[in-house]
């Protein structure tokens, strides 16, 4: 299976993954920008992407950088749809206390690609019964 990606600027990293058994690939900063303490900014990546059928990129935040700075995916995981064909960018929220600058080919976030699976709607007066029923957070005792 292939992930088709264009390049939109010279200095765009093409996303890879690091390691042989990771599930996402890595997506760098194609500018610098800063984004102030409790703020968000849209990063931009500099690339395109053209997703194999049946499939949509999920855009996820990376462990270390919630952890050491805390900036995070806003809209986590975000969806990139199949037929999406513009520049694909990362919305960071920045929880902490400080400003954090983001450079130029820092890795923002990952992207992981996944199968999307489309149903028939069909409306319905009643749904099934099960034990569960309509009990809500927890409704299991935990």
């Amino acid at each position: 299976m292939k992930l088709k990606i264009l390049r939109l600027h010279d200095s765009a990293t093409i996303p890879e993954y690091a390691h042989s058994t990771d599930s996402g690939l890595d997506l760098a900063a194609v500018e610098e920008i800063e984004i102030p303490a409790r703020e968000s900014r849209l990063v931009r990546t500099g690339i395109a992407i053209e997703l194999p059928p049946n499939t949509e990129a999920q855009v996820r935040p990376r462990s270390g950088l919630a952890l050491k700075h805390q900036i995070t995916v806003l809209n986590t995981p975000g969806t990139v749809d199949e037929g999406y064909r513009g520049e694909i960018g990362v919305i960071l929220i920045n929880h902490g206390n400080s400003s954090f600058t983001v450079t130029q080919g820092m890795k923002i976030a990952q992207m992981v690609i996944a199968p999307v699976i489309r149903v028939e709607i069909e409306e319905i007066s009643q749904l099934s019964s099960t034990s569960r029923g309509v009990g809500g957070f927890g409704s299991t005792g935990h």
